[in-house]
């Protein structure tokens, strides 16, 4: 089984759970080659496997001379009937306006070279990490050339632009990352059958994400917190810069480290010099898998202050590394963390509540202790990085046997 795999703006700073979707898939028999609809900015590239995965994936835009004539020529050839399908497909997209249509509608050349590209590679499917304009494009491959595809849904649907209804109408099947994603998704779209959606988190790489030494909560000296995610405001990152200095006006020696790299980076290094913590709050910028495991193995508590997550694969990570978690209570985060087992679960936007979970955790290593053990089972048990894969080969195949049925 061969297949492609689209991921917009690959490979990005966040982008390693996709990198370990595809390994795992490969381990279970599936040939997977990716496609990316541009280079993502040189500031966010920050893995060990960049360069292999850049050398290795085609991008879209901007398009080498062959592709753009390839898409060309496919869509020229598939002929009125087709051609009139996709404008039909776009005049149904729930909320787009005349402009939003016509901007689809330019999308249709990029539909035909990927039907081009599976035609001459031989991709029997095409799995798309994105229901954005991605989705789009591989509506009008599957109008254009009955290319199939499906969609992994990782956060809202009104974060990833209109038309949804058109987008997931044609897919062959959907994955969301958490179950409170699949039911708005079913809620928002009744056109999706219940059987065609399945919940699979994307996961962590048991293998990397294990320590080398056991966890030894603070004794007394400089309490290590550790967040990672993007510099960007909904990170909440600002918060628990306040929080960590609401504890070190209360006599609390807490370091805060910063792994991500983003739009915000430069509020959030304001905000730092306005409070004085360039000697405790540390941002480290876009780093690799590696220096994110090592920072966990060195930290004792991480912590989260998203305003929005669809389940965190960070807390999973630190989890894994059997540290106990601070995160707010959004999204599907509940799915993950279960409050006061594996960790603590507070409001967003609230530092001094991030504060006095932080502090409650401080004085009690031996809960700590206890919540790193916790976590750690728990995401061992169900939250590795096999998991969407075997979702995404199990459905393959029965669209395979379905296929050879009809044959």
């Amino acid at each position: 089984m061969k297949i492609g795999y689209l991921v917009p703006e690959f490979p990005g700073q966040t982008h390693i759970f996709f990198w370990r979707e595809m390994r795992e898939l490969r381990k279970l028999g599936v040939e997977v080659e990716v496609v990316s609809t541009r280079r993502p900015d040189a500031a966010i590239m920050s893995h060990a496997w960049t360069a292999e995965a850049m050398a290795t994936t085609t991008y879209l835009w901007p398009p080498s001379p062959r592709l753009l004539l390839s898409g060309i020529v496919r869509t020229f050839f598939a002929g009125p009937a087709r051609w009139w399908e996709a404008v039909r497909a776009v005049g149904r997209c729930a909320g787009m306006n005349r402009r939003q249509r016509i901007s689809a509608l330019i999308l249709v050349w990029a539909g035909g070279a990927l039907v081009a590209l599976s035609r001459r590679r031989g991709w029997s499917h095409v799995h798309v990490h994105s229901s954005g304009n991605s989705a789009l494009i591989t509506m009008f491959a599957r109008i254009l050339g009955d290319l199939a595809y499906s969609l992994t849904l990782h956060g809202p649907l009104r974060y990833f632009g209109r038309g949804q209804n058109m987008k997931w109408s044609y897919a062959s099947f959907g994955i969301a990352v958490t179950q409170r994603l699949r039911d708005d998704l079913l809620e928002e779209l009744p056109m999706v059958q219940d059987g065609d959606v399945d919940v699979a988190a994307m996961g962590v790489d048991l293998e990397v994400f294990a320590r080398r030494r056991p966890y030894a909560p603070s004794a007394g000296g400089r309490f290590r917190v550790v967040t990672c995610g993007r510099l960007h405001v909904a990170k909440g990152h600002q918060d628990l810069i306040l929080a960590v200095s609401h504890l070190r006006k209360r006599g609390r020696d807490v370091a805060l480290t910063i792994l991500g790299e983003g739009p915000a980076g430069g509020d959030l290094e304001r905000l730092i010099d306005k409070h004085q913590m360039g000697n405790c709050v540390f941002l480290k910028g876009a780093v690799s898998e590696e220096r994110v495991r090592d920072t966990l193995e060195d930290s004792h508590l991480f912590s989260l202050g998203s305003h929005e997550e669809a389940i965190g694969v960070a807390t999973m990570e630190a989890m894994a590394m059997e540290l106990p978690v601070v995160v707010t209570d959004v999204g599907g985060v509940r799915e993950l963390v279960r409050d006061g087992v594996d960790g603590l679960l507070v409001p967003a936007r609230c530092p001094e509540r991030i504060a006095q979970a932080l502090e409650s955790l401080i004085d009690d290593p031996r809960r700590c202790r206890a919540m790193g053990e916790e976590g750690a089972r728990r995401v061992r048990a169900s939250f590795g990085s096999e998991h969407s894969a075997r979702v995404i080969v199990r459905r393959l195949r029965g669209a395979e046997r379905q296929d050879n049925t009809s044959w």
